[in-house]
């Protein structure tokens, strides 16, 4: 088995991995996608490239592509399977790591994270955010669960998989040229797009583009 330092990325690159992967391929996700994508983007102009931290099997990336059909898209994602249909999308860089183990290469024009630092060691969470930022030339959006002070919950009967915290105020804080454009909120009872309750935050580097 491949050494990982925590054992979070052991959880999400085997079997429980594997598992969500089965569970998560309903392409009515997509639709719902495209529906909060579209919010985010139309106030991110000018993205020619993009670059998802924890893709799963990229019902994220599908659409966004269906939004931006001629943008660059790149994917970091510690799950085989899930690597396996990334690659087959097609016209698609594919990482296949763990996020704590990627090195930014060269920057896009949007960095996102969706679902992902919820489930991350927190100890490791300023190393991500750096790398998340380091990766950006522009913006960087986050979607996770929010609460205003960090917290673990129970995750589908285990301990230590799920945290709630402010993700992009800490990155605000840690980067102050970071601004923020926008945000919104998903509620798991909309009657027409749900997705789970979360929160979206998009950031700019603002100091590059004032």
């Amino acid at each position: 088995m491949k050494h990982y330092k925590t054992e979070q990325e052991h959880f999400w690159a085997g079997e429980f991995g594997n598992d969500y992967v089965q569970r998560n391929k309903d392409q009515e996700i997509i639709a719902t996608n495209i529906a909060l994508f579209s919010k985010i983007i139309a106030k991110a102009p000018h993205v020619n490239s993009i670059i998802e931290f924890g893709s799963n099997i990229g019902l994220n990336l599908k659409a966004i592509k269906q939004l931006l059909p001629s943008v660059s898209l790149s994917a970091i994602e510690i799950n085989q399977l899930a690597v396996e249909q990334l690659k087959a999308m097609g016209d698609i860089h594919v990482y296949h790591q763990s996020i704590l183990d990627f090195m930014p290469d060269t920057q896009r024009d949007l960095t996102f994270i969706k679902g992902v630092f919820i489930h991350l060691n927190p100890e490791w969470l300023p190393m991500v955010y750096e790398k998340l930022y380091e990766s950006s030339k522009r913006y960087i959006c986050v979607v996770e669960y929010y609460n205003p002070t960090p917290i673990e919950l129970s995750y589908r009967g285990f301990e230590g998989k799920l945290f709630k915290r402010d993700f992009a105020g800490e990155l605000m804080d840690k980067y102050p040229d970071l601004t923020l454009i926008d945000y919104g909120f998903c509620y798991h009872r909309d009657p027409v797009f749900l997705q789970d309750d979360l929160t979206w935050f998009l950031m700019e580097k603002k100091a590059l583009y004032a």
